[in-house]
């Protein structure tokens, strides 16, 4: 099998051209998201070349305290922007959000990495960082859904909830109903990705494998343990941030506190 194509800067300026083409066309339809597409496009290579120096730093030190430090770093991160897409000011917001995300992606790279892929250094950071980058970005994403959902549906449903506590259900049960929708939600995007992959898309990790030179059967199968890991993952981290915040709107009392 031939060798990948190199991208080098010439093409890479080329790429850059489809943003202009898209800046161009929002300008032109009045869109008002030109300004947007072009900080985006600033921040995509800042921040992916950055990445990008500083994977390649890792991969030569095989530090586990480095990959560690990363993926802690991106967990971190993951949360943060997950917990400002929560519309509602919720105590220990931050801790839980980060808490979920992290415990779901470890205990789901642990299980990739020990008994899927089984590679001869399991700190490798060859497997660990591009495995937990991909699982982190869906958890996140899951974790922002559910949260929301689940805070504006306390928030809005304040009455029917507190006249559940007051026929005698515990809050778990007064809010057992939103919680399920809060997770139901946040788990579409996993469900219905993978109702329609190889149909009608072909996943991004499974193209750029084609495209380095990977056989097409060996990137499906690499494919697939990403689409089970990623939504498993999403799922632990959905169940967990829910648990966790439906308890702060309540007092110990049991009372509603919204």
């Amino acid at each position: 099998m031939t060798p990948p194509i190199e991208i080098d800067l010439v093409k890479m300026l080329w790429a850059v051209g489809l943003m202009a083409i898209s800046i161009c066309l929002a300008l032109w339809q009045k869109l008002g998201i030109a300004g947007s597409l072009a900080i985006a496009t600033v921040r995509s290579v800042v921040q992916l070349a950055v990445v990008g120096y500083l994977l390649d730093a890792i991969f030569d030190l095989k530090q586990p305290v480095a990959v560690a430090g990363l993926i802690g770093l991106m967990s971190l991160v993951a949360a943060r922007e997950a917990k400002n897409r929560i519309g509602k000011k919720v105590a220990f917001a931050l801790p839980i959000v980060f808490g979920s995300i992290l415990v779901g992606t470890v205990l789901i790279l642990a299980y990739v990495t020990l008994i899927v892929v089984q590679p001869d250094d399991w700190q490798s950071p060859r497997y660990l960082i591009p495995i937990a980058g991909m699982v982190l970005g869906n958890a996140m994403n899951g974790v922002s859904i559910a949260a929301e959902r689940l805070t504006s549906s306390i928030t809005n449903k304040a009455k029917e909830i507190e006249t559940h506590l007051c026929l005698g259900a515990t809050p778990q049960q007064s809010i057992e109903t939103y919680r399920t929708e809060a997770i139901k939600a946040a788990m579409i995007p996993s469900l219905n990705t993978m109702m329609v992959v190889g149909v009608v898309t072909l996943p991004g990790m499974m193209t750029g494998q084609i495209l380095g030179g990977v056989s097409p059967l060996l990137a499906v199968r690499y494919q697939l343990v990403i689409l089970f890991a990623i939504t498993a993952a999403n799922l632990i981290s959905t169940l967990l941030v829910t648990q966790a915040l439906s308890r702060q709107f309540f007092t110990p009392a049991q009372q509603l506190n919204t």
